[in-house]
């Protein structure tokens, strides 16, 4: 493979070595490896390479990633998000001050109607926006569709009651991609201004993808 692949230019390179100080055969090790072993773009890839089957290398007892810097010609690579808190404090016209939400309780167990009824109270009684918890999807005492009608209702009769726009991050979260974009498209298609997705469980793709 010698002819095939340039091992010099391709390897990582381990180029400092310090003690744990007071810990005995533990050490932290710098390794640095060339951008050309990353795909543009691809938090998937880049995680993939660092912290994937390296940590199952028999030769290692025990492995644990303390730090990871990022080069900034690799950061530019990247697209970012396309809205940042200045657009979401467009959206709900409020500047000045912290925005004010929070979370729907109990967050299972209640059906759509009394979902939004909840999101309704939350919202006339002076909060600036609610959000889904993260358990919260398309379960069979609250099917994603019907939780979205409700909380949007909850959404616009809070807004025309208060005189200020409201939020509420709906829980686009899915199984598949395809049905994430689904939920997505129908709560845009309502009018509802956020949308949530729970990327430690969904995935970096999927939430590249909703963004």
């Amino acid at each position: 493979t010698d002819g095939l692949t340039s091992l010099d230019r391709y390897k990582g390179r381990c180029y400092r070595i310090e003690r744990v100080v007071g810990e005995k055969d533990q050490y932290i090790a710098y390794v640095a490896y060339p951008l050309d072993l990353f795909e543009e773009g691809s938090v998937t890839n880049m995680l993939t390479s660092i912290v994937g089957n390296v940590f199952g290398f028999k030769a290692l007892r025990a492995l644990r990633l303390e730090d990871l810097r990022i080069p900034v010609a690799y950061v530019k690579t990247f697209q970012g998000p396309p809205h940042g808190i200045q657009v979401e404090r467009d959206k709900l016209n409020k500047y000045g001050r912290p925005l004010l939400g929070c979370t729907i309780k109990p967050k299972l167990g209640l059906s759509a109607k009394n979902y939004g009824r909840a999101v309704y109270e939350c919202l006339r009684g002076g909060l600036d926006f609610t959000k889904d918890d993260e358990n919260v999807n398309s379960q069979p005492f609250m099917r994603w569709r019907d939780r979205f009608l409700f909380c949007a209702e909850a959404l616009f009769k809070a807004q025309a009651e208060t005189g200020e726009i409201k939020g509420h991050y709906l829980n686009a979260t899915a199984g598949t991609c395809e049905e994430m974009m689904k939920r997505a498209v129908f709560a845009r298609e309502l009018g509802t201004p956020i949308v949530m997705h729970d990327y430690l469980t969904g995935g970096f793709t999927a939430n590249t993808t909703l963004a």
